[in-house]
């Protein structure tokens, strides 16, 4: 498991299950309990969030490996990893300001090992990723979710995809932040 000061809870699912939806419900939610909210984020794709023209694009292109944007509203940072890496949770992490968050929530990371609630929906017919994957707490599904015969199953928490608050408030309970 990593470790981490602050709490940890991931969403692992296929890719157009939904994790993004849930993760935009869910964060207005926490927020209204007063949990300041961290969210990280992986991507696949060669993502480019500075624009050709900007200073700090010919800042980074010019060899800068990191490049910080800040401004009264927010600040962005922009860190080049070397060819073929693949940023890893860890250094993700490290860049938080924890002292202003209370939970990170992560979406993707499938394959490393935190607590992560897995999603699945009936209509994309995945097999599940429990119970090959020890670190998920909990299966929210639009469906009802049968387990019986599969090891553990009596100690995965079964969650309604549809009913967002009480994933709200299942993270709360898991966290302690309740």
């Amino acid at each position: 498991m990593i470790e981490f000061p602050l709490p940890l809870i991931g969403f692992a699912a296929y890719s157009g299950t939904g994790k993004t939806t849930l993760l935009t419900q869910l964060i207005p939610i926490l927020n209204n309990k007063n949990i300041r909210v961290g969210v990280i984020k992986h991507s696949h794709h060669n993502i480019e969030l500075d624009k050709p023209g900007k200073d700090s694009y010919k800042l980074r292109k010019a060899g800068a490996q990191q490049t910080i944007l800040a401004s009264p509203q927010r600040t962005s940072i922009i860190v080049e990893l070397p060819q073929q890496e693949d940023s890893s949770l860890e250094q993700a992490l490290s860049h938080l300001q924890i002292d202003s968050l209370d939970l990170v929530l992560i979406e993707g990371f499938k394959s490393r090992h935190f607590p992560k609630i897995e999603l699945s929906r009936m209509a994309l017919n995945k097999p599940l990723l429990f119970p090959e994957d020890n670190s998920i707490i909990a299966i929210a599904t639009d469906y009802p979710l049968e387990t019986k015969g599969t090891v553990n199953a009596d100690a995965i928490n079964r969650l309604d995809l549809n009913r967002v608050e009480k994933i709200a408030e299942f993270i709360l309970e898991f966290t302690g932040l309740n």
